[in-house]
């Protein structure tokens, strides 16, 4: 991701976002460019809206990839304020009513689940600083789910009571998560299916 050297504000980065054909995130003032993804990145996110479509059809609730935005940080802020962040996640899924921050209905405020495909350059920041806001900020999170694309491994988040999160760590083909927030179970196999691993990458 490339930043830039301005400071915009959060009505400003909606305003510029709102017309560019590529996509950019907010964090705290500074506007950075959403990073192509690669063949693999693409492959995963596919099989994972694919299998949440046939297991979420004609329930209450609602599947965005890519280009729904997602806020975490305050409602209620000055014209002039920074501190905020908007993100482009891999995979959404609200279910129940659907928060809007406005009525563009690009900027989805309460998911229920978030789901994350890790990307050489962005792995450090989607667990860590992007983790951090979404535990402090999103309320409805019920679930957080990061995908590695290089071996079969996901890192499962659950919020408990007290806002305390637990990470279950899944490997395997042969493995699977449930994801109870949604009742939804992905088997590992299917959400790499098509995906070839490198020659040193054992595949349990």
């Amino acid at each position: 991701m490339s930043l830039t050297e301005s400071i915009y504000t959060v009505d400003e980065y909606l305003a510029l976002e709102r017309k560019s054909v590529e996509r950019h995130e907010y964090l705290d003032g500074r506007i950075f460019s959403k990073a192509g993804e690669s063949e693999e990145h693409g492959i995963i996110c596919h099989n994972i809206g694919g299998q949440l479509y046939v297991q979420l059809r004609g329930r209450p609730c609602q599947t965005f990839s890519k280009d729904m935005k997602v806020r975490s940080g305050p409602e209620k802020r000055s014209a002039r304020s920074v501190k905020n962040f908007f993100s482009y996640p891999d995979l959404v899924v609200v279910c129940g009513e659907r928060r809007f921050q406005d009525e563009h209905r690009d900027v989805l405020l309460n998911p229920t689940v978030i789901f994350e495909v890790l990307s050489p350059s962005t792995k450090d920041f989607d667990r860590g600083e992007k983790f951090e806001r979404y535990r402090i900020w999103l309320e409805s999170l019920a679930e957080y789910v990061v995908v590695h694309q290089t071996r079969p491994r996901i890192e499962h988040h659950t919020r408990q009571a007290k806002n305390q999160w637990v990470l279950t760590t899944i490997d395997g083909l042969d493995a699977s998560v449930s994801l109870a927030s949604i009742g939804c179970e992905l088997k590992l196999k299917d959400i790499y299916e098509g995906v070839g691993f490198p020659p040193d990458v054992e595949s349990y």
